[in-house]
């Protein structure tokens, strides 16, 4: 009971001292002897388009990836609305919920039709909510049967059942699909689907569970040139709306027309940042010069 009280305790900290929606603190990546992100201390605020952008090699995606603690960070912390995801107390799987990731080669699963593979998350995480909430209900009866009348602890409501929420995750899915106009496409595999058309499902997927974050690695890097506007065409409607979003683009006219801010990446540090119009129209590191002129 105390160490619960004293994560709590300890948890509450955390928020008050990190107000940003992402912010990582001399954040430090190695495999082996070979360092890919070195000290990086960064914050993402709600709402922003953090582009991200450098040459092969730099640490973007390992970056985005410790955003959500697919990759460990050798040392430094990674906050997410004011958790410590590095912090072994915290529940990660939780806070990846509110953490949509899409990645460069899809992710779908082949042996699932497109449905199935938007439905899958949250039909499993709702119905461990509810089986949480069962399991406490339960334990809040036999402890009652031990309480005197006027101690007695409230139930939690159970409001929904399996049924309900693998029709509300149907419903939700589908509405999704008809967003990007592939309703039609929600019984096939995606294997039988073209790159553009796996990729904006790959979005939805994550959309599917109402994250409050976005991250995009190399979105678009995986598809021919004529499905490249489909993709891009979505993220930008999700920038539009409000969505926080952080992306790994080698697409240097759309991080230029989307973003808020542009990080560029060299030698696993941040070397430049500021607004679009600044880092490409008035760049001052001589490396940010030198990437610039061989990509645009």
């Amino acid at each position: 009971m105390k160490e619960e009280v004293n994560a709590q305790a300890s948890e509450a900290m955390a928020e008050e001292l990190h107000t940003a929606m992402i912010e990582v603190e001399h954040l430090t990546k190695k495999f082996g002897d070979l360092l890919v992100l070195d000290d990086i201390s960064e914050k993402i605020e709600q709402g922003e388009k953090v582009a991200i952008i450098g040459p092969s090699g730099s640490g973007k995606s390992t970056f985005l990836r410790c955003l959500n603690v697919l990759e460990d960070p050798t040392s430094g912390a990674v906050y997410f609305e004011g958790a410590n995801l590095c912090d072994l107390r915290v529940d990660i799987n939780l806070h990846r919920r509110r953490m949509g990731m899409v990645f460069q080669q899809f992710n779908l699963f082949n042996n699932m039709n497109v449905l199935k593979n938007i439905t899958l998350a949250p039909v499993h995480v709702g119905v461990q909510d509810l089986r949480r909430i069962k399991r406490r209900n339960l334990r809040t009866k036999i402890c009652n049967l031990f309480r005197k009348k006027d101690k007695k602890a409230a139930l939690e409501p159970v409001e929904t059942t399996v049924r309900q929420i693998k029709e509300e995750a149907k419903e939700n899915a589908m509405r999704l699909l008809k967003r990007i106009g592939l309703a039609d496409k929600a019984e096939v595999y995606p294997s039988t689907l073209s790159g553009g058309q796996r990729q904006r499902i790959a979005i939805v997927r994550a959309l599917a569970m109402n994250p409050k974050v976005m991250l995009f690695d190399e979105p678009t890097s995986a598809l021919d040139p004529e499905m490249v506007g489909e993709v891009l065409e979505l993220i930008k409607e999700l920038a539009d709306e409000g969505m926080t979003m952080v992306i790994v683009t080698h697409e240097m006219g759309f991080a230029r027309e989307v973003a808020t801010r542009v990080l560029f990446m060299d030698g696993g540090k941040i070397v430049e940042q500021g607004p679009p119009a600044q880092v490409f129209g008035a760049p001052k590191n001589d490396r940010l010069k030198d990437f610039l002129s061989k990509v645009l």
